[in-house]
C-alpha cells in the first residue's frame, strides 16, 4: 500500500513519517513533496527511499540532485500533474499551508483514494466546490486538524453527533500572547509571535493562533466539511489545549472531545484507518486525571481579526476568500518586517473591502482569482 506526503519536511509531514516507520512498516512511501527544504527532502528520500521526489523550488533540487539516491526518481514541479494523474495512491497527507496546494489539489483528488488534510487554506478558498469534488472523484476525507479531526472522529462513532446539537465550539489555545498587554503588543517581534505554548507549528499557523485567524479559517473549514451553518458555530478559547472542540446539545448536556495536543493522535488514527490497523493506545497518551481545565470568551478588543471575521457574508465564497488571501498577505508583510503585528487587522479589513468581481465556479478560477486579488493588495500596499 502507497501512500503519498505532501509537505514531507514540515513537521506535520516530519511527523508522518516518523509514525510510519514506527508503527506501520508495510506502507511504503510512493511520493515526497516539498516546498524548499532541498537537503531535508534528499535525506528523507535516502532514507525512505520513495518512489518519486518533487521540489516546488526546482532549481534548488537540480543542484544537489546528485545527493539522491539513483534508485529514486526525481520529477520536476511542472510536470508534477501529469505525475499524479497517472499514478493512483491509497492515500495522501496534505500537510503543505497557505494557499499554494490549490495549484494540485484537483490532482491529488484525481490520484488518492483517501485524503488526511491539515491544509485549511484550501479548503477556505474552494470549499463552495469541494462536496461535488470528493463526490466526483470518490475520495474519502479524513480531517487531521485536531479540532476538525476530535468531531470528525465522534461522529464517525455513529453516535449522532449532529442530531439535536445547537452549538459546536472549536476551541482557541489563545496563542503566545493570550496574556500579554496592550504595550507590549504594540511592539512584538516576529520572532516571539511564532513560539507557540503548546503546539509545534510552522510560522503561519503560530501567527494566525496568535490573532485567532487560523480558528476563524478553521470555522469556515467546519462548516464546509460538516455542512454545519456558522450559526451553529463558534470558538471559545481554552489555553491547556486539551479539549478540541465541545458539541452543545439542546438538552443542555454537551460533550468535550479530549485528547492530548500531539498532532501524532490524529496522524496515528489516519494511518489506522487506511491500513486497517488495530494498533493498541500508545501508553504516553494514558489520560491524565490530574488536570485543570480553563474555558475564556474570546475578547474583541484583543482579537480585531475575530471582529472583522464575523462581519463578513459566509454565504459569499469570494468574501471567504478575500479574508483569506488578506490574512495570508499581511502575515508575510509581518514576517518580512514591513509592518508591525497590531498593523495586520488593518490590512485584512481594508483589503477584503475591495471590490472584485470574478468568476470562481472552478479551483482553476479560483487560483485566478487570488491571484488579481492579491495583485489589488499589493497596489494598493503604500497607502496602509
Amino acid at each position: 500500500m502507497y501512500i503519498n506526503i505532501f509537505g514531507s519536511t514540515g513537521i506535520i509531514g516530519t511527523k508522518s513519517l516518523e509514525i510510519i516507520n514506527k508503527y506501520f512498516p508495510l506502507l511504503k512511501i510512493d511520493m515526497l513533496l516539498a516546498s524548499e527544504n532541498a537537503i531535508k527532502l534528499i535525506n528523507q528520500a535516502n532514507v525512505i527511499k520513495p518512489k518519486v521526489i518533487c521540489l516546488k523550488n526546482t532549481k534548488k533540487l537540480n543542484y544537489y540532485k546528485n545527493k539522491v539516491n539513483p534508485v529514486i526518481k526525481i520529477i520536476d514541479y511542472k510536470d508534477l500533474s501529469n505525475y499524479l494523474r497517472n499514478n493512483k495512491s491509497r492515500a495522501s497527507i496534505l500537510s503543505i499551508s497557505g494557499n499554494s496546494a490549490l495549484e494540485y489539489l484537483e490532482d491529488i483528488l484525481i490520484n488518492t483514494k483517501n485524503l488526511g488534510l491539515v491544509n485549511k487554506e484550501c479548503i477556505v478558498s474552494c470549499g463552495h466546490l469541494f462536496k461535488k469534488l470528493l463526490k466526483k472523484h470518490k475520495v474519502n476525507i479524513f480531517p487531521l486538524d485536531s479540532e476538525h479531526f476530535s468531531i470528525y472522529n465522534l461522529d464517525n462513532q455513529k453516535i449522532n453527533s449532529f442530531k439535536n446539537f445547537n452549538k459546536i465550539y472549536l476551541t482557541a489555545s489563545g496563542g503566545p500572547l493570550l496574556n500579554y498587554n496592550k504595550k507590549r503588543i504594540n511592539n512584538i517581534k516576529f520572532s516571539e509571535v511564532i513560539k507557540h505554548p503548546k503546539w509545534k507549528m510552522g510560522y503561519k499557523n503560530s501567527i494566525d493562533s496568535s490573532t485567532l485567524a487560523n480558528k476563524c479559517l478553521e470555522l469556515i473549514e467546519a462548516m464546509y466539511l460538516f455542512q454545519v451553518s456558522m450559526k451553529n458555530l463558534d470558538i471559545i478559547i481554552h489555553p491547556e489545549a486539551l479539549i478540541h472542540s465541545i458539541i452543545e446539545y439542546n438538552n443542555s448536556t454537551s460533550i468535550f472531545n479530549y485528547f492530548f495536543n500531539d498532532m501524532s493522535i490524529p496522524i496515528l488514527n489516519f494511518m489506522k484507518y487506511i491500513t486497517n490497523n488495530k494498533l493498541k493506545k500508545i501508553e504516553k497518551f494514558k489520560l491524565n486525571k490530574n488536570f485543570n481545565l480553563n474555558f475564556i470568551e474570546v475578547n474583541k478588543n484583543q482579537f480585531p481579526i475575530y471582529e472583522i471575521f464575523k462581519n463578513i457574508d459566509y454565504n459569499s465564497p469570494q468574501q471567504i476568500i478575500k479574508f483569506n488571501a488578506a490574512n495570508q498577505y499581511a502575515t508575510e508583510l509581518f514576517k518580512k518586517n514591513m509592518i508591525k503585528y497590531i498593523h495586520m487587522p488593518k490590512i485584512i479589513e481594508k483589503s477584503i473591502s475591495y471590490e472584485l468581481k470574478a468568476s470562481i465556479n472552478s479551483i482553476g478560477s479560483i487560483i485566478n482569482y487570488e491571484k488579481e486579488f492579491n495583485r489589488i493588495m499589493i497596489q494598493n500596499n503604500e497607502k496602509f
